[in-house]
């Protein structure tokens, strides 16, 4: 990370393509067709939106929009049981039993540790604690932010975490992981 006074290079459409690619390629391995409509919506976004013309109404997106390409990804993920998204006031079980559904869960249990979070916490509490015991097993749970009330959470290797992190700035999208830092440690 720069210090604040660094100047920093403007970000090209090839770093954002790049850092979008990148992205794909680390939260879906095993699925290079996420990356390719993430690298459709970037690219050609009119023909994105003319081939995923159903999951988009389903957003209230009909034409292209700045963060096609964030939604590309988040939706691909969805689609392929790697992201669940979360209303701002879910269930605490409900959340729970869409993360232990996710391809991308941790090997070990989180949920078999002692302290498992309280179900009556609200939504953003019950999701940070999630992050706390993901971490305690060697995973992380990251939100791909879309200035929604909702919660788009990707489960990653926590050794990667700072790498989504930096793709996602580059690409110029917000990241935010789950029961770290301030609000969440």
């Amino acid at each position: 990370m720069s210090a604040p006074h660094e100047s920093r290079a403007p970000r090209t459409p090839e770093d954002v393509r790049d850092a979008l690619a990148g992205i794909a390629a680390l939260l879906a391995p095993a699925h290079p067709s996420v990356a390719e409509e993430v690298l459709q919506a970037h690219d050609r976004p009119r023909d994105y939106v003319s081939a995923f013309e159903d999951r988009l109404d389903q957003r209230g997106i009909d034409e292209p929009v700045e963060n096609l390409a964030w939604i590309a990804l988040i939706d691909a993920l969805h689609a392929h049981g790697l992201l669940a998204e979360f209303d701002w006031k879910e269930d605490a079980h409900e959340i729970r039993a869409q993360l232990e559904g996710l391809g991308a869960r941790p090997s070990a249990d989180p949920w078999k540790l002692s302290g498992v979070p309280e179900p009556a916490l609200p939504t953003d509490a019950f999701l940070h604690a999630c992050g706390r015991r993901y971490r305690e097993v060697g995973a992380a749970l990251a939100v791909l932010d879309i200035e929604s009330d909702c919660y788009p959470v990707a489960v990653l290797p926590a050794a990667r975490a700072q790498e989504l992190t930096a793709l996602a700035a580059v690409a110029g999208f917000p990241v935010q992981h789950l029961g770290t830092g301030p609000g969440g440690g």
